[in-house]
């Protein structure tokens, strides 16, 4: 992952995103191509055992969000998404646009990694140096 795969394009998925591709959200999948190398941020898979746990179904829903682990990889959290985290949340403050924390965190891992973050979310069109596809 130190490197740009050559022909393909790198991307992190927002928790929408991922919800929308296990429900077959045709709107959703059919954008992904084989070309597309799809991220998980850490974030976005505690919200997704999140809304597991506090489901109907929680056994069910747990195994299902523990497989999205082997499909794409995690991307953890580290010191230098803590220093763009600063970035992007003085960013958002200064332009009197905050956006909810989690999201925040998901902004400044893309932009750390310098990986285009797909989401249905239209606030992070506010994070002006972040790359972005709202779909």
């Amino acid at each position: 992952m130190n490197g740009r795969s050559v022909g393909l394009h790198r991307f992190v998925l927002d928790t929408n995103i991922v919800i929308a591709i296990r429900n077959r959200d045709r709107s959703i999948t059919k954008r992904i191509t084989p070309e597309m190398e799809l991220y998980l941020p850490s974030i976005v898979l505690g919200e997704l055992f999140l809304g597991a746990h506090r489901s109907d179904h929680a056994h069910q829903n747990l195994v299902e969000v523990k497989s999205l682990t082997q499909i794409y990889p995690v991307l953890p959290c580290n010191a230098g998404t803590a220093e763009a985290y600063g970035r992007v949340c003085a960013h958002l403050l200064d332009k009197g646009r905050p956006i909810p924390e989690n999201d925040i965190w998901i902004a400044a891992l893309a932009h750390q990694r310098g990986l285009t973050l797909i989401t249905r979310d239209t606030h992070f069109q506010h994070i002006d140096f972040l790359s972005l596809l709202v779909w």
